[in-house]
């Protein structure tokens, strides 16, 4: 039995969708005694538990390494993709930042690029298809070059390294009120246009990435900073800058066939 004075008693409205196509719709369950060292998944665990026992349909919800490092854990908890906390996943963030008593809502990430598999659970296969469409370099495969032989200054190393904490979790996406992906794609493309060995396809990348996002059905990037406010890996929103210049770059050197 969990200690009172270190338990929660929560209401949960819980957003149910049998598929893409189907009418979704609040659900409301009760969780009791939930340990304030759980995390917000575990509590989710606790609550399907509870639901099983009753004959209930589990919550289905995306969930993998439960580290941070994954990214699939996409929740939007009280109106906030991961929730309350600045710089976590939805797996990082435990129940002591909520109170007993407290009523949470909780959401699938909503956008017209991710639709809803069932209930918690989207389909990000979308992010995939901007990555093939730029996120590699074009280099010998085989045996691993000395690390010394391609030199790499401080700066770009510090912020290629930086663009590469991105994990793809489509937060940026959810917060967004175009459901703009530019932090995302921002992000992979200052990954590799950083380095050297990814300079070779700085332009088609650039270029292949954003036209991917476009064709994808995200939305415009209108400069309001809630992808930054809410990446779990705190990306700077100045990769964004960054990217709409590379991509005016390449355009223009597409244009006069350079």
């Amino acid at each position: 039995m969990a200690d009172s004075k270190s338990s929660l008693d929560l209401t949960l409205n819980v957003w149910r969708q049998t598929g893409p196509d189907a009418p979704g719709r609040f659900e409301t369950y009760a969780a009791k005694a939930i340990p304030e060292t759980a995390s917000f998944l575990e509590m989710m665990d606790i609550v399907n538990e509870d639901i099983i026992a009753k004959g209930g349909e589990p919550v289905a919800f995306d969930h993998d390494c439960r580290e941070g490092i994954c990214g699939m854990c996409s929740m939007v908890i009280n109106g906030m993709p991961h929730g309350p906390k600045r710089g976590v996943t939805t797996c990082q963030l435990h129940m002591r930042s909520f109170r007993s008593g407290d009523t949470i809502w909780i959401e699938p990430f909503r956008a017209t690029a991710f639709p809803i598999v069932r209930d918690l659970a989207v389909d990000r296969s979308a992010f995939d298809r901007i990555q093939q469409a730029g996120g590699y370099i074009t280099v010998r495969t085989g045996s691993a070059p000395e690390a010394n032989s391609v030199p790499v200054p401080k700066p770009d190393a510090d912020a290629s390294f930086m663009a590469a904490a991105c994990i793809g979790c489509g937060a940026c996406v959810a917060a967004c009120k175009n459901a703009s992906a530019m932090l995302f794609v921002a992000a992979k493309v200052a990954h590799f246009n950083h380095l050297p060995q990814g300079r070779p396809e700085a332009d088609s990348r650039a270029l292949g990435m954003v036209r991917a996002m476009d064709e994808q059905g995200f939305g415009n990037c209108t400069n309001q900073y809630e992808c930054e406010a809410v990446c779990p890996k705190t990306i700077d929103a100045e990769y964004i800058r960054q990217l709409n210049r590379d991509y005016r770059n390449a355009a223009a050197k597409e244009v006069v066939g350079i």
